[in-house]
């Protein structure tokens, strides 16, 4: 454990940011698998935008790698052309 005042504010600090992070990161994940088991074309192009804007503020804060945003994005885009 941290002995100086400034190491266990940054302790404090990064372990609130980690839960904070951790909170958004699983908060994406729910809503891709969300659009993921929709079957219906137009429920999933609805839906669509809203997990692109979630991806896109993640990767705007390093939440997430913007590469992997932009990944997960095309493959949910190819998914929803995929449907019937």
């Amino acid at each position: 454990m941290a002995n100086h005042k400034s190491a266990l504010k940054r302790f404090r600090q990064s372990e609130k940011r980690r839960l904070h992070n951790r909170y958004y990161a699983k908060s994406m994940r729910t809503a891709v698998r969300k659009l993921r088991s929709m079957t219906v074309k137009a429920e999933a192009t609805a839906f669509y935008p809203k997990v692109q804007k979630a991806l896109d503020k993640l990767a705007k804060r390093n939440i997430i790698h913007r590469n992997k945003a932009a990944n997960l994005k095309s493959k949910l885009a190819r998914f929803i052309s995929k449907l019937a």
